[in-house]
């Protein structure tokens, strides 16, 4: 039986209660709540790009998921990803560059350049050795750590660290956070345990409401989910190929310095069979 409430993770589904005017408040309170806004909140936003469409801007490649500009004129670009993409990390640092450079092209001098802010929300780990799931990277001074270029920023959202229940949600990230990583199992009847007081996050729920959304839309984000499925398992299957060659490329190396089978598995993870199968091409075969 099919739940009440859709995927936020579905690139089309994150764009209808991010993306559009209509929801222009929603990605206002996200925006606050992630990054602790409220001594200086954000107070309004503009998009960038032509996301008020999700049917349209789901299809889109090569470009953010959101891009807009706060009334104080700073950029924030969010994005969603399921899938891991070999490079992410850099294309992060990218699209911030791009973004920040842009502003020169409409004439805005040096000095008046203003910060861009990106938030990925990422359904796969990127940083496996931070215990949290929401991390903060700066440009910082490595003497004294303070924080003399603030332009540039970068956060991550990692929901597989993320591991509370809907007992354990204390603050406004966690209910976010909850939100993206299992909105799609949640049960109308603890929706009230999960988002509490909060009507902003109850209206997120309420855009994912599969039973308020045409039957062409449904269709769209179905298509936009077979897609994305298919992306995450040719990258996935990209990845353990990346891996296995070096593995392959390790082990053959140790054999040429005479390193046992048995060590080369418990260094490479690879079978004794497969390691003693490497042999056999190896020019100087080690006895």
């Amino acid at each position: 039986m099919l739940g009440k409430f859709l995927d936020p993770k579905n690139d089309l589904a994150f764009k209808r209660v991010f993306g559009t005017e209509r929801n222009k408040d929603i990605l206002i309170h996200f925006l606050n709540d992630i990054f602790d806004l409220y001594k200086n909140p954000v107070e309004e936003v503009t998009f960038l790009e032509s996301n008020q469409n999700p049917r349209i801007a789901a299809q889109r490649q090569s470009s953010v998921d959101i891009l807009c500009r706060d009334h104080k004129g700073d950029r924030f670009i969010v994005e969603m990803q399921v899938a891991y993409d070999s490079g992410f990390e850099k294309r992060a640092q990218y699209y911030a560059a791009k973004t920040y450079i842009e502003q020169r092209d409409r004439g805005i001098a040096y000095k008046d350049l203003k910060q861009v802010t990106f938030l990925a929300i990422t359904d796969f780990t990127i940083f496996s050795q931070k215990k949290g799931f929401l991390s903060h990277h700066h440009i910082l001074d490595t003497e004294t750590g303070e924080r003399d270029l603030q332009d540039l920023s970068f956060s991550f959202l990692q929901l597989p660290q993320f591991n509370k229940t809907k007992e354990d949600l204390k603050t406004m990230v966690d209910k976010w956070a909850y939100f993206f990583k299992n909105a799609e199992e949640t049960k109308e009847e603890d929706l009230d345990r999960i988002i509490g007081n909060d009507l902003i996050v109850k209206r997120a729920y309420e855009e994912l409401n599969r039973f308020s959304w045409s039957p062409g839309d449904l269709r769209t984000y179905d298509s936009v989910d077979r897609k994305a499925n298919a992306d995450r398992t040719r990258l996935e299957d990209a990845k353990d190929s990346g891996k296995k060659e070096k593995q392959i490329e390790i082990a053959t190396n140790c054999l040429k310095q005479g390193i046992s089978p048995e060590m080369i598995s418990t260094i490479t993870g690879l079978s004794k069979e497969e390691i003693e199968s490497l042999e056999i091409i190896l020019p100087d075969k080690v006895q």
